[in-house]
């Protein structure tokens, strides 16, 4: 027999727990193009949702579709993929005109798409955008 003692059931069992919490975080970070589910970023003109929802100044993530949709204040849209330039991870949280990436911390201006903080140091990749119906189509051909 070792001198190191054995683990404890404790231990072991919250390993166990926090096996499937890191392979989640990992997913979070694999980016959008795993072949499954939504694409990156549109590849064909996609309806987002009602012009009226954005004001000026003001922005939209419609997270489904990993795009933002801001509006300046003479009351242009302006619409970016939301898959983050530094891992390609999706972006999910929108305070103000401000995109925060959930895996390594990159801020970016959803107005300009500019990076505002690294890692990443791309801007966002911009989108067509156009209003149909009163619905805003972003993507390719909009």
């Amino acid at each position: 027999m070792s001198g190191r003692p054995s683990a404890s059931r404790r231990t072991v069992l919250r390993g166990a727990a926090l096996t499937p919490v890191a392979g989640l975080a990992l997913s979070a970070c694999s980016g959008g193009g795993d072949g499954g589910g939504t694409p990156a970023t549109p590849t064909a003109p996609v309806e987002l949702g009602a012009e009226s929802e954005i004001a000026k100044g003001g922005a939209k993530l419609y997270r489904d579709r990993n795009v933002v949709v801001s509006r300046t204040e003479n009351g242009e849209l302006k619409a970016f993929s939301s898959i983050c330039t530094h891992a390609g991870c999706a972006i999910n949280k929108l305070q103000g005109t401000t995109l925060i990436c959930p895996c390594h911390g990159s801020e970016f201006d959803a107005a300009t798409g500019k990076v505002l903080q690294a890692p990443a140091t791309v801007p966002l990749h911009e989108l067509s955008v156009e209003t149909k119906d009163g619905k805003i189509v972003a993507g390719p051909g909009a």
